[in-house]
């Protein structure tokens, strides 16, 4: 099968679907997206593992990268693609996440030959999986000049409204310290699980934030994603591990956020009369009490909604009659261009409540309006 990108969008996206391409075997759809860009004459591409990056060299005063990801989560019966609703559907695994943006971002990258801005296209590998294998991570450490812009948009599923930003997160383990004792005799020991109980009820009673930032509004989260302890039927535990992840505004910077969990989880312990006791009478104490250790972190980004180009390009999407910007609360791949000191929104089609959903589908009218939202942008 060869691409055809003079297709129409929807058909393109459906030949997508049916190359599975799930995290880690992505050859196969990288090699048919590199030959056919490969195949326009106004494109310079470049090959890095099995992400693709295809560029205009027109000079132009500007330059945005359009980026999106070419893996999705594992198939589940859904592949090949299908048409649904007499064809106003278009069902299958990456549906939303992500190949009818990346779509989107082929159909535009073969038409647009004299765009007003010149224009980066990235199609990369390993996004559904740890961040280490992340494409456009690689290609941010071994070619960082391949991403160098004015403003990135990332295809992302929006349901086609601008999503500025994201939401950080952190993951971090608590271990709460007791003493193993014989469960028949459970006074010779101190019940670490037990012991936990200030923090889940602090956790229980915590009340998310709604922050604004740039004009948007960003709710954040802190639960427990995980707890894990015991040693056997009749022994008293005497360690119980609390898994907490906490998704955080661009409000904060990393190490603020962090500092914001480790503050949380000390009133929650200092909160407890026992344990308060103990910690004033030896503050060094608390570290007997409980430890962290971060086992996952990702900045935020804010939404750079007030960068010009940002601006023009809202302007852009809001005149197909979509609907004013808001604020991405999931992590994505935005933030890896805030790092890069790169102004990043997410846009693209389908509803982000069906990616990786059995029955993931996206509407064709939403496939076409966001790449007319898109080519407005780039032609203006």
């Amino acid at each position: 099968m060869t691409l055809d990108l003079a297709a129409p969008v929807e058909v393109l996206a459906k030949a997508l679907i049916d190359l599975p391409s799930v995290s880690g075997d992505e050859r196969e759809i990288a090699d048919q997206v590199e030959a056919a860009l490969r195949a326009c004459a106004h494109l310079e591409v470049t090959r890095l593992g099995n992400n693709v990056v295809a560029r205009t060299t027109l000079g132009r005063a500007e330059r945005v990268v359009v980026a999106g990801h070419l893996d999705t989560v594992p198939i589940a019966s859904n592949v090949p693609g299908r048409w649904a609703d007499d064809g106003a559907t278009l069902w299958g695994r990456g549906a939303v996440d992500m190949k009818a943006g990346v779509a989107v971002q082929l159909s535009l990258a073969a038409a647009l030959t004299e765009p007003t801005r010149d224009v980066t296209w990235v199609l990369y590998d390993q996004e559904e999986v740890e961040e280490t294998r992340n494409g456009l991570g690689r290609v941010s450490r071994e070619r960082p000049d391949l991403l160098q812009a004015d403003f990135a948009v990332l295809g992302e599923p929006t349901g086609g409204v601008i999503e500025g930003g994201c939401n950080g997160t952190l993951r971090v383990d608590v271990t709460v310290q007791g003493k193993a004792a014989h469960s028949a005799r459970s006074w010779k020991g101190v019940n670490a699980i037990h012991h936990a109980a200030p923090l889940l009820q602090a956790l229980e009673e915590y009340e998310a934030e709604t922050i604004e930032v740039d004009g948007l509004k960003y709710r954040e989260g802190l639960n427990a994603v995980g707890i894990s302890g015991g040693i056997a039927g009749n022994v008293i535990p005497d360690s119980v591990t609390v898994t907490l992840n906490y998704r955080f505004s661009p409000a904060w910077p990393l190490e603020e956020a962090k500092e914001r969990v480790e503050k949380f989880v000390q009133a929650a312990f200092t909160a407890h009369p026992e344990t308060l006791e103990r910690w004033q009478a030896a503050p060094d104490e608390l570290a007997l009490v409980y430890s962290l250790v971060w086992t996952d972190e990702a900045q935020a980004c804010r939404p750079g909604l007030d960068a010009p180009l940002a601006r023009s390009f809202a302007a852009a999407v809001e005149a197909t009659g979509a609907e004013p910007p808001r604020a991405k609360l999931g992590w994505t791949d935005v933030a890896r261009f805030g790092a890069l000191g790169i102004p990043a929104v997410n846009y693209g089609p389908g509803d982000p409540e069906l990616a990786h959903a059995d029955d993931e589908r996206c509407a064709v009218s939403q496939i076409r309006e966001v790449r007319a939202g898109l080519e407005a942008w780039l032609t203006s």
